[in-house]
């Protein structure tokens, strides 16, 4: 969790009771899962993050004070989502995860960081298309790596069921490039 500690006017220390209700803050964001929060209030500025993948993140735009984030605090259910006021919220936000694949599908991974390409060159057939039967060893894409074309071939026999990874774009080393339903 990052601290900012408070900002202004020749004052170093908040008073006790505005270093309490930061201690309530910061249980209650974490009771809420919130990960990250902004506050200012006169000459107090606070800024709460909090490390790792938490559900909801609010960052307040407007104006919210202490006396506004009491009440907020109060009136929510513990553990709960929380929501706070309409001027003071921004969305929150969620990665896109990709779809899992089924589990009786076997995933065939880039083996190394490069470029996915489906087809042996610009405008030439795919490799494989879906519903395509596959023997181990058969050449299912290429991944550039340094200028070399890496031929990523199938370690399962089976049915070509879903293509992942899109031709042309950056595959991760591990990234699941295809699934086949293994024979």
């Amino acid at each position: 969790m990052n601290h900012s500690a408070a900002t202004g006017t020749g004052r170093d220390m908040m008073d006790g009771n505005k270093l309490k209700e930061l201690r309530e803050l910061v249980e209650f964001l974490k009771a809420n899962e919130i990960a990250e929060f902004d506050m200012e209030q006169d000459d107090l500025k606070v800024r709460i993050k909090f490390a790792g993948e938490p559900a909801v993140a609010a960052a307040p735009t407007g104006g919210i004070d202490l006396a506004q984030l009491s009440r907020l605090m109060a009136s929510a259910p513990a553990g709960g989502a929380v929501a706070a006021p309409a001027h003071a919220a921004a969305p929150a936000v969620s990665a896109a995860a990709p779809a899992p694949v089924e589990e009786a599908l076997h995933e065939v991974k880039s083996p190394i960081v490069g470029t996915f390409y489906e087809s042996p060159s610009p405008g030439a057939d795919p490799f494989v298309k879906i519903g395509d039967q596959v023997e181990v060893g058969q050449v299912l894409c290429i991944v550039e790596a340094m200028k070399l074309m890496n031929e990523i071939e199938a370690d399962v026999a089976g049915e070509v069921v879903k293509r992942i990874a899109t031709s042309g774009q950056p595959v991760e080393y591990g990234q699941p490039l295809f699934a086949i339903r293994a024979r």
